[in-house]
């Protein structure tokens, strides 16, 4: 069996007395894209941020291509590696976020140009070309010199993904990258998600936008109350769910 690029293994979380995560497992292979879905406060957005290590988890492991996030292993304990070093390997995580998270102050060639310059240290020539390339891609070629407060939502989303991508992450998370946007912006952005789909990239998405699961999704999963209740193929989950959590959830997003 391939090594899955994203894995987690009996991750729990605990918000005081709130249990957000519940022995999560989850393994996402190296080109697949996997969908999650479930009501606000079922944890998704929690799991994400535990990929990552935004979150720190309270028991279980997390492992991108087979390395732990945030700790290394010294017999049968886990330590927390110094902040330098977790800043290292979050840089092969890209992350896309609800509220786009640019910086006002900076141009969107600056936007994008900013973490593979500070965090990982990379050619500035190389840096500008990829940043060039990838706003090319997304669409933006012609907005590289302009501020976030001149573009639109989904155009500030598309230059959101390209910076992800500037890192040349092992994984790209978007979580719910369309909630903030107007209705008819939406798809835009997830016309970018669809194309970075179908070129390879390992992506997990939070997302409430089921037609695009059904489309894109290799790996469906539903969460509610922190636990994954089910997992498949969007045919599996989205056309012949196996619990009543699951039906009753769709029922009313469908």
């Amino acid at each position: 069996m391939t090594r899955p690029m994203v894995e987690l293994r009996g991750v729990h979380k605990r918000f005081g007395a709130l249990e957000v995560l519940n022995d999560v497992n989850l393994r996402v292979g190296p080109g697949e894209v996997t969908v999650i879905i479930g009501p606000s406060g079922s944890g998704k957005s929690t799991l994400l941020r535990s990929v990552n290590h935004l979150e720190k988890v309270d028991r279980g492991s997390v492992l991108i291509d087979g390395e732990l996030v945030g700790y290394r292993r010294a017999g049968n304990r886990l330590h927390e590696l110094p902040e330098r070093e977790i800043l290292r390997r979050r840089a092969r995580i890209g992350f896309v976020f609800q509220n786009f998270n640019l910086f006002p102050h900076l141009t969107v060639r600056q936007n994008v140009t900013e973490a593979p310059l500070s965090a990982q240290r990379r050619p500035r020539a190389d840096v500008e070309e990829l940043a060039a390339r990838l706003l090319d891609r997304v669409g933006l070629a012609d907005k590289i010199d302009e501020y976030p407060r001149r573009l639109s939502g989904g155009q500030q989303q598309r230059v959101a993904i390209a910076r992800a991508l500037a890192l040349e992450p092992k994984v790209v998370l978007f979580d719910e990258p369309t909630s903030a946007l107007d209705p008819e912006l939406v798809g835009e952005v997830l016309d970018v998600m669809k194309d970075l789909a179908r070129s390879g990239t390992t992506m997990i998405v939070v997302t409430h936008e089921v037609g695009f699961a059904r489309e894109v999704a290799d790996t469906v999963v539903f969460m509610d109350a922190g636990r994954v209740v089910e997992q498949g193929t969007p045919g599996q989950v989205l056309d012949a769910p196996r619990h009543e959590r699951t039906r009753a959830f769709l029922s009313k997003v469908l």
